[in-house]
């Protein structure tokens, strides 16, 4: 049977992926509590944390809640998007990702899936994030738009910290190697980061860490658009930073996928 015989048989790309979407939200209903905690979790962080360190001198032109808002939107996606690619190392691990393979889809479609159904999780955590954020007496500066840029943010990084996750899923070769590579960067990288502190606050050394963290761009421009209101150049550094930043992690993304199938 020749190529384009099994081509033209092919389900489209986009009933595809929609598919394979219901999969994985099918998946997270099963995890009821995985749910809930995914959900509130980050809302309990900015309690939690916001009260602590409300009397911290770090920061001193406004409350430390409003300071911490975007550091924990940011913190929300960047853990959720990290752990992106654990359902198809799972995958990987019974088999089930050969199959689709060899299913009559698009391969692509096994990633646009994965992308879609984690940036609509970590949107949601972010929309709860703000919104509890509100009501502790924090306004969005940039109002209604900068409420949906700063999800615009979110979608950017996640989409690259997703390719990033699941390029380990298809690198690896087990589940165990993939949690103990999360735990060792993940909390690293927040700190090295503006999420608790300002920049300015921060050691030299780590300074110089924090701006090659793509982390930093997305936080500080969330921290403009509720603090101070939408600045036109601070939105196009980060929107450049974090472009760059998702075509080399989906290149990457794509290259471990064709040596895993291979």
């Amino acid at each position: 049977m020749s190529t384009s015989g099994i081509r033209s048989r092919e389900t489209p790309f986009g009933r595809a992926t929609l598919a394979l979407t219901k999969r994985w939200v099918v998946r997270l209903k099963r995890e009821k509590t995985g749910l809930f905690v995914a959900l509130i979790q980050p809302a309990v962080w900015l309690i939690l944390f916001g009260h602590l360190f409300s009397d911290a001198a770090v920061v001193t032109t406004h409350s430390y809640i409003a300071f911490m808002t975007a550091g924990v939107v940011i913190m929300t996606v960047f853990n959720g998007a990290l752990n992106g690619g654990v359902e198809l190392l799972f995958d990987k691990e019974t088999g089930m990702l050969k199959r689709l393979v060899a299913a009559p889809i698009p391969p692509a479609s096994i990633l646009a899936s994965r992308f879609l159904f984690v940036v609509a999780l970590t949107g949601a955590q972010a929309l709860i994030i703000l919104l509890i954020a509100m009501l502790l007496g924090v306004g969005i500066s940039s109002g209604v738009v900068g409420l949906g840029m700063i999800l615009v943010v979110g979608l950017f990084l996640g989409i690259g910290i997703t390719a990033v996750s699941m390029a380990l899923a298809f690198g690896l070769y087990g589940h165990g190697q993939f949690f103990s590579i999360i735990e060792f960067v993940s909390l690293p990288l927040i700190f090295a980061s503006n999420a608790l502190v300002p920049l300015e606050k921060m050691p030299t050394w780590l300074q110089w860490i924090a701006h090659v963290n793509p982390m930093t761009y997305a936080i500080g421009s969330v921290r403009t658009l509720i603090l101070e209101g939408f600045h036109l150049s601070v939105m196009a550094s980060t929107a450049g930073v974090l472009l760059v930043f998702d075509v080399a992690m989906i290149l990457l993304c794509l290259w471990t996928m064709g040596r895993a199938l291979d």
